[in-house]
């Protein structure tokens, strides 16, 4: 069962959680277990499924699964609402969603008083984790009220008490947006990437890699396959703390960001840059357009390492840096690196680029109608750009190091668009670079990544394409050369609902471009 909220409020904080708040530290290398409820810990899925078929009227089948299983209540009562007035989204005659919705939740509710049953395995590994000391977190997308029910019974049957708990009245989007495990990780000070999810349906599960924790998969009703980060068991029997510090392992999730004129364009930019980055969880944050103060301000306030080249870049790492690379008096536009020492352990170069603007493809494409040879033509300052970036890293990692370039390239994929060869990052890929975000996501249709623009709809400037459908387009990318590096999660980030240009100033998102976020098995 799931709700889909309309408010957003604080997680609850158990005791628990307060007793450990000091005791979490990043050389832990499982920071915490992150556990989904209806079906994963408990049986209630069957109980969801009775109290649907209840208020439905009649039986459901192998047909009704994907409208009611792991889907919010909001979407089974329209689902239910639609199939009683023919479809139509105008359609009348028929109880309305809101009261479906309503008679779903005092169904299944009843039920869950009624007594629940732990899945086999569930109580044991509860008690070993509690021994161990590592927190649990309870994320799931049932509201508050079914999930308190369904803890009291837990503790009755001896389960120790969680940490955190974050249901679907806690966060403005539920599974399968990242934001409730995000939300969790950031009430217990953890790191996502150093956390397991213990899931049972394919939107638990999305939720969960999108955030970029580790997952082990218990399919209860919905079978779910395995993939890069993730492990399919058939249940919790059997599982140990021990198995679930080997699936955490270690991660590297690495954060492209575009910070638009250092953030300027937004009231209290600084503080707002501080707030993306956290709920991103992300271990490295390559910039651009840092106003040359932001890479070192942030890192303060982070009290992480940092690099600053020219006026335009920076690099932030919770990690040490061992090594700058590059010209650090580069300019404005161009590459500038780092070498990391991850867990004290490994080392990656992390690079960080921008490439000149203009002409922009996009633009030659919606607006002057340019054929394939015009577009190529005019991204022939990039594609130097871009040659001298690569020439660059790869004289510097040798060959065999882990490399990771992030960055505003001001050009689209040829791995998104065949209107044109799209030089630069075919020019990447040929130099051994992998674009994370596709290998997360290969469908370019249903999964376009759009990092420009969040506040520009249409067209900004001055002249006659003012007001024009601006093209929406993928150009910041985080890049990696595979070698000991494994993509387990990417996604497109922007914090809030941001307003569109010029009425930007209060937003709580401070750029123009999307942040792209990629964490990676290393």
């Amino acid at each position: 069962m799931a709700r889909c909220p309309a408010r957003d409020h604080t997680p609850h904080l158990t005791a628990q959680k307060r007793k450990r708040e000091n005791r979490v530290t990043t050389e832990l290398p499982l920071q915490a277990v992150l556990f989904d409820m209806d079906g994963t810990l408990v049986d209630t899925e069957g109980l969801w499924w009775e109290a649907v078929e209840r208020v439905a009227g009649r039986p459901l089948t192998e047909a009704d699964r994907p409208d009611v299983l792991g889907r919010p209540v909001e979407h089974t009562a329209a689902w239910l609402a639609s199939a009683h007035t023919g479809g139509g989204p105008d359609a009348t005659g028929g109880p309305s969603a809101d009261g479906l919705a309503a008679a779903l939740h005092r169904e299944f509710a009843d039920r869950v008083r009624a007594g629940v049953v732990p899945r086999p395995g569930a109580l044991a590994l509860l008690a070993a984790l509690a021994r161990d000391g590592v927190p649990t977190a309870l994320v799931t997308a049932s509201p508050r009220a079914v999930a308190d029910t369904v803890l009291r019974a837990l503790e009755a049957l001896g389960a120790p008490e969680f940490a955190v708990a974050v249901t679907a009245d806690d966060t403005v989007r539920t599974k399968p947006e990242p934001e409730p495990y995000l939300a969790a990780c950031r009430t217990l000070g953890v790191d996502p990437a150093r956390c397991v999810a213990v899931e049972d349906t394919p939107t638990g599960v999305a939720s969960a890699e999108a955030a970029g924790c580790a997952v082990l998969a218990v399919p209860s009703v919905v079978p779910i396959g395995a993939a890069p980060g993730r492990t399919v068991l058939d249940g919790l029997t059997g599982v140990t703390p021990e198995r679930l510090r080997a699936l955490a392992g270690r991660r590297l999730t690495v954060m492209s960001w575009n910070l638009w004129l250092g953030g300027t364009m937004v009231d209290d930019h600084r503080a707002k840059q501080l707030a993306a980055i956290r709920a991103s969880g992300a271990d490295v944050v390559g910039l651009q357009e840092t106003g040359g103060a932001a890479a070192g301000e942030l890192a303060a306030a982070l009290g992480w390492h940092h690099h600053r080249a020219g006026e335009n870049l920076g690099l932030l790492s919770r990690h040490p840096v061992v090594a700058r690379l590059g010209d650090p008096d580069v300019g404005f536009y161009g590459a500038a690196g780092v070498r990391l020492l991850v867990d004290g352990e490994r080392e990656v170069d992390v690079w960080t680029a921008h490439l000149h603007p203009t002409p922009y493809g996009p633009y030659g494409a919606a607006f002057d109608g340019l054929s394939a040879d015009g577009l190529v033509a005019h991204e022939g300052a990039r594609l130097a750009g871009m040659r001298e970036a690569l020439r660059r890293i790869a004289e510097a990692a040798g060959g065999e190091r882990p490399v990771v370039l992030v960055g505003d390239f001001n050009a689209p994929s040829h791995l998104d668009r065949s209107d044109a060869v799209w030089p630069v990052t075919r020019a990447a890929e040929e130099a051994g670079l992998r674009d994370s975000y596709r290998e997360a996501h290969p469908d370019p249709v249903r999964d376009p990544g759009h990092t420009w623009s969040p506040v520009h709809p249409v067209h900004p400037e001055e002249g006659g394409r003012r007001g024009c459908p601006e093209p929406q387009d993928r150009i910041d990318y985080v890049l990696h050369n595979g070698r000991g590096l494994r993509v387990l999660a990417s996604r497109t980030l922007v914090t809030g609902t941001p307003a569109a240009w010029p009425d930007v100033a209060a937003n709580a998102w401070p750029s123009d471009h999307a942040a792209v976020v990629t964490t990676f098995a290393f």
